[in-house]
Formats: C-alpha cells, structure tokens, sequence
C-alpha cells in the first residue's frame, strides 16, 4: 500500500492519478479525504496527531507528505515540527519509506538565479527557516534512525485547475480569466520559473518508487528557460482572449493586497524571490530518468482551457 498524507491538494491529487502506475492500493489521508481514482481507500486523521498519524500509515509500504498547512508563519512554526516529526516516527515503526514534497524557500536568494540541488542553503524568511529545520529533523532520522527518505523539492508551481495555493494562480491566471489586471510582485522583467504539477505528481510518484533514489534531494522536472513575469501575463493573456494589462506589487502594495488575499499577506518575507532571476533546475532528475518536463507553451494551453 502507498500512502498520501494530505491528499486532495494540487500536488496530491496529481500523485494519486500517478501512483496508479505502480499500485493498485493507494490510500488518501485527510481531515475530509475525498477519492481521486474509484479504487483509492480514503482515512480521516489529523497529522497533528501522534495516533491518527500511526494508524493512518500502519501497513504502507512507502508514504508521501504532500499536506499543505495554512499559508502562515506563525501556525508553521508551531505545527510543522509536530507534522513531520509525527510522520517520521510512524513511517519508523510501520518500515515505511518516506518521501517529503518541499520547496525552494530553504535557499539563499544568491542562488536563485540557479537553482540546483547544490544550491547555498541559508535562508531570509522566516518560512525558510522553517523548512530548512524540516529537512535537518529528516535527514537527522535518515543518518541515526536508518529512516529510508527522500525529499521530492518543487519550485512555484502552476498547473490544471483552481489552485488556491498558487501565486501564478491567485495574482495572473484568475485575475485575466475575469477580465481583470493581473499583479506581479517585483519587478515583471525577472525570469521566473513555474514546475507543472502534473509533472510534479508523475515525478514524486516515479521518485517514490525507484529504490535508489532514497536519502538524497531531488528536484521535480521543471521546464528551463522561464518566462519573465510580463511575458507570464502576456502568454495567459493571449489565451484568454484579453489585453496583457496588470499592475506591479512591490513590498508596500503586497501588504496592501493582503488585507484582501491572505496568501499575499503572507508573502511580504518572501518578495526577494521576485526581484531577480527564479530559475530552478532539474538537470539531476532528467538526465536520471530521461525524462523532459512539460514545456511552458504546452503547460500554458492547458491550464487556460
């Protein structure tokens, strides 16, 4: 059985079609779990707690962490350290594997320009910081436990659908589909790249089920040559069928918006990750599996149907 802690998501929903490739058995872990595929098995727990987490990945043999918690710093601190080290100590005693989605923000912004998993690890936001100790407390387990782990790692992503949790969605993508502006945080001449979550999904699933791909970082499958952020709205626009107008954000209108949409008020710490180059790179993964992410043009069309 494989195991998708916080399933229902956009990454996970994406895992659960997936996985069908390589089991037939697929659980779904939520508060409210719904099924993705007709043959899904679907478990209510609460990842904060410490026996709903055991018996919830008791008889997996590899589980993903893909749960999503509120976009706040605050609630971060306090209940991710729970949430992952409830999830480290049930997949020790049911033998599971574990693979962990995660993102970039660990990385020092002098590396976003290039993206790899060798990237300088020191991070200036709070949330960062907050990632990197989940990574420690991982890799800890994995060194002095024999915790057999990986970390499936993610830039900002786009793809089918709503996506509540994307800021390509929130400020670009719903925006220009209601005839309205876009906003783009920064400056719009800045490439920034955007992982496609299907690919994100048929990668972690891929990930989870290669023996030898344990214990190390990945980066998911990530188109290379990012768009700039005018040519983002521009590309979405032409789609649509309306004029590329949108407004610049910086820090002080980001502020501004959050008094409308919480996630932009949660990504003031975050706005240095779009006054440069995003470029995120998977070169390891590729050139592992031979397998090419979804070009941009491609991943664009489908997501404006």
């Amino acid at each position: 059985m494989q195991t998708i802690l916080g399933g229902g998501g956009a990454i996970g929903n994406e895992l659960a079609k997936a996985l069908t490739i390589y089991t037939s058995e697929i659980k779904i872990v939520n508060r409210n779990p719904v099924k993705i595929n007709d043959t899904d098995m679907v478990f209510k727990a609460d990842l904060l707690k410490t026996d709903e987490v055991d018996a919830a990945v008791e008889g997996s043999s590899v589980v993903y962490l893909t749960a999503g918690l509120p976009y706040n710093i605050k609630y971060w601190k306090t209940n991710w350290p729970v949430v992952m080290s409830n999830v480290i100590e049930a997949c020790i005693k049911a033998n599971a594997k574990l693979v962990v989605f995660d993102n970039m923000y660990m990385y020092h912004p002098s590396s976003l320009d290039h993206m790899s998993e060798d990237a300088f690890i020191n991070p200036v936001s709070e949330k960062g910081k907050v990632r990197m100790l989940l990574n420690r407390m991982l890799f800890d387990a994995i060194e002095k436990r024999k915790l057999s782990a990986l970390i499936a790692r993610c830039a900002d992503y786009y793809g089918p659908g709503e996506i509540q949790t994307s800021m390509i969605w929130q400020t670009v993508i719903k925006p220009l589909k209601e005839g309205k502006k876009a906003s783009w945080m920064g400056s719009p001449n800045y490439k920034h790249s955007f992982t496609y979550t299907p690919d994100a999904g048929k990668a972690t699933a891929l990930l989870g089920n290669t023996p030898d791909a344990y214990n190390q970082v990945w980066h998911l499958p990530t188109a290379p040559d990012p768009l700039t952020g005018r040519q983002w709205i521009e590309a979405f626009a032409a789609e649509f069928g309306v004029k590329p107008d949108f407004r610049t954000a910086p820090k002080s209108v980001v502020r501004i918006m959050g008094l409308f949409m919480p996630i932009m008020r949660e990504m003031v710490e975050m706005i240095y990750q779009y006054d440069r180059d995003y470029v995120f790179v998977s070169n390891k993964f590729e050139e592992r599996f031979g397998i090419k992410p979804t070009p941009y043009a491609e991943g664009i069309k489908m997501v404006a149907k």
